[in-house]
């Protein structure tokens, strides 16, 4: 079939869609390109943005999102008595490339989670990691050990405790999260694997 425009000559309506759907999947590609370039960016350059925003942050809603997350994550645990080794100790968990300190102790009942302050011997086992090796270790994509051995995860202070820690986070099953926390953890853990050895 072919149209007829005033002062042109016939256009085959086949060419025109051809010609559509070509720039269409350029224009597709275009996008998908934008699209994996912000998704490096957020990968690559996410604690220089992350960093200021959440300093902006205020503690006490730090904390409530902590304590209702790690409460919920580790019910079991608590329930079974497995963090009686916390009770009355605090254990400092500090995430060097977004500047965040916490310190999380148990009650018995409960973990809670207290400002770390600026006193250096405020606690008494310390776990020093960037987001992205944190992550990595959430996601079991990198053993604790390993990164410990690099120098990537600083762990200072007693030892015996870190290791009750690091034993406890690695018998937790990653299944027992919620399946949409368990989707973004496993996400973002890829996403930083394949980012970081470009």
């Amino acid at each position: 079939m072919k149209i007829y425009l005033i002062g042109l000559d016939a256009i085959d309506l086949n060419h025109l869609y051809l010609i559509s759907d070509f720039y269409n999947k350029v224009l597709i590609l275009g996008i998908a390109l934008m699209l994996n370039h912000i998704k490096s960016i957020i990968f690559t350059r996410g604690p220089v943005v992350l960093e200021p925003l959440l300093a902006l942050m205020p503690f006490s809603l730090q904390k409530k999102a902590l304590e209702h997350t790690l409460n919920q994550l580790f019910s079991e645990e608590i329930t079974d008595g497995d963090f009686e080794f916390l009770v009355g100790k605090r254990l400092k968990i500090s995430v060097t490339d977004l500047n965040l300190h916490w310190l999380v102790t148990c009650d018995g009942n409960a973990l809670r989670i207290e400002a770390s302050g600026q006193t250096p011997h405020a606690f008494d086992v310390s776990f020093s990691a960037s987001g992205d090796d944190l992550l990595l270790i959430a996601a079991r994509k990198e053993d604790p050990d390993s990164l410990f051995f690099q120098r990537r995860l600083v762990i200072e202070g007693d030892t015996e405790l870190g290791l009750e820690v690091k034993n406890l986070i690695d018998s937790v099953e990653l299944d027992a999260l919620p399946r949409y926390v368990n989707r973004a953890v496993n996400y973002s853990a890829q996403q930083i694997e394949l980012y970081q050895f470009r």
